[in-house]
């Protein structure tokens, strides 16, 4: 399990689905933390903003890096910000090889579906095979998310 929270809703999502699948977590943490103004989609100047509007903007991360030998599955959660993935999700998938594991994309919004979210982050990537991706509540059951891990199989 890989997972980038920044208000803690994926996360908790996150959780469950560890708990559900026996995965292990890891948490990308960035290397300057988003306050609530930097989340403030509602100011264009807003550091997450200014993110979403620059494809090539790559925040740093500053969790420990990850070893990712032996691992056949991660589960890959993030918010969505803007209609996609958080920019920091492109700086995880850029640093890491997935040959040989598949990829299960899965997002937290309001209302946004997860959009082309999967697809941008497997082309950034260029490893690994990529499974499309499902939108959560942050509400989601467990009985939910387990209907949706055993639809994968």
């Amino acid at each position: 399990m890989v997972v980038f929270s920044a208000t803690g809703t994926t996360k908790g999502v996150a959780k469950k689905i560890a708990a559900v699948t026996g995965a292990d977590f890891y948490e990308i943490i960035p290397a300057l933390v988003y306050s609530d103004a930097d989340l403030n989609y509602n100011d264009s100047s807003s550091r997450s903003t200014k993110e979403q509007n620059d494809k090539n903007a790559r925040p740093a991360i500053g969790s420990d890096t990850l070893d990712l030998s032996g691992y056949k599955t991660i589960y890959i959660g993030f918010p969505i910000w803007w209609g996609e993935e958080p920019r920091i999700m492109d700086t995880f998938v850029e640093s890491y090889n997935f040959d040989g594991i598949t990829l299960i994309p899965f997002c937290t919004s309001g209302s946004s579906g997860i959009g082309r979210s999967g697809s941008n982050m497997e082309s950034l990537a260029g490893s690994g095979t990529w499974l499309d991706g499902i939108r959560f509540s942050g509400n989601v059951s467990e009985d939910d998310l387990k209907s949706w891990i055993d639809g994968l199989q």
